[in-house]
């Protein structure tokens, strides 16, 4: 268990409770008259959630992030300020299961327009080893149950760890990494915003076209780039990419499971690096908002580099790039450089 990312239920209730007795002055406003200067007032939970509501809102959206740069997104506590934001807000976007504190708040809010972004696609549960071989593609015989696997995910957040990445049967929430998900993400939310401001709905259908079209193309250099290499295996302290694995044909190896700053045990470094050299792994990925830490003592005792593949929970200025597609193309060169793309 981690206990650092813990976060007591009572605070969260006794923050909400806070919160919501703050704003009951202002209850009576209206949120229809489009928030800030004419503008839809956004919530989004985290980056992933932010990038597609400031990409398909564009002008129309004035967007505020519960989760500010160099934040881990798992650690996130909620002041009763923001609390209070998210039940003032039009429109709240947020991805259940990722983060226990948000799923409470938004649950209390009462906002109208409030979309979860893991019933836009479908959700699947991956352990820290993940092959895209072994897998297959299970999205149709999920497509009735993401509802159930989100609950199941936000069930063992509030009993567990605090991050859930389906080593123990719950659904695996990080969508964004997997282009093609991402994008039946921002096709839902651009529905959502026409539904939400029918006004200017024929600019978030154009917004959505765009952006999709950009996932698309990310989605065909990933292909393509990652089809001839080396080894299809890569070894991660943060066991994030199970989708982007499953995707692109690859075995996702997790140091040490769910917590990207956990102590691998002696057992699993002996393990990881038998299949190193097993399966050809040449390189140690850490990622940009975590110690690099355990990343380096492994590749030491292994013989192996260290590299950054971020799992793209927040953009600061260490990212490899300024916006999300920019860092998962940072992200392509990363892994074609550690499998051997020919």
């Amino acid at each position: 268990m981690n206990v650092r990312r813990l976060i007591p239920a009572t605070a969260v209730a006794g923050a909400v409770a806070l919160g919501l007795t703050a704003l009951s002055a202002c209850s009576t406003s209206d949120a229809a008259d489009g928030g800030d200067g004419g503008k839809l007032k956004v919530t989004a939970s985290f980056y992933p959630m932010q990038f597609l509501a400031e990409r398909i809102g564009g002008e129309h959206v004035a967007v505020t992030s519960l989760t500010k740069p160099g934040v881990e997104p798992h650690d996130l506590e909620l002041t009763p300020r923001q609390i209070g934001s998210i039940s003032e807000s039009d429109y709240v976007l947020y991805l259940k299961g990722i983060q226990p504190a948000v799923d409470d708040a938004i649950k209390q809010s009462g906002v109208k327009n409030t979309v979860d972004a893991a019933t836009l696609t479908t959700l699947e549960n991956h352990g820290s080893e993940v092959s895209g071989h072994d897998h297959g593609h299970e999205g149709e015989e999920h497509a009735d149950e993401h509802g159930h696997e989100g609950e199941e995910a936000h069930e063992e957040h509030s009993e567990g760890d605090g991050h859930n990445h389906g080593e123990e049967g719950g659904a695996d929430p990080h969508i964004w990494l997997d282009p093609v998900k991402y994008a039946e993400v921002a096709k839902g939310v651009g529905k959502s915003l026409e539904k939400a401001d029918p006004d200017h709905a024929a600019d978030y259908e154009k917004n959505t076209e765009a952006l999709v079209a950009e996932l698309d193309k990310l989605n065909t250099a990933y292909e393509s780039g990652l089809k001839n290499t080396v080894t299809k295996t890569f070894i991660t302290t943060h066991s994030a990419f199970g989708y982007l694995a499953e995707r692109y044909g690859l075995t996702q190896q997790g140091i040490a499971g769910i917590d990207p700053e956990a102590e691998p045990s002696p057992a699993r470094i002996q393990e990881i690096h038998t299949i190193a050299e097993k399966e050809k792994a040449t390189t140690v990925f850490f990622e940009t908002l975590a110690s690099d830490r355990t990343a380096k003592t492994l590749a030491k005792d292994t013989g192996l580099k260290t590299g950054v593949l971020d799992p793209l929970e927040g953009i600061t200025d260490k990212s490899r790039g300024a916006d999300y597609i920019e860092v998962m193309e940072s992200n392509l060169t990363a892994l074609q450089k550690a499998l051997g793309a020919k």
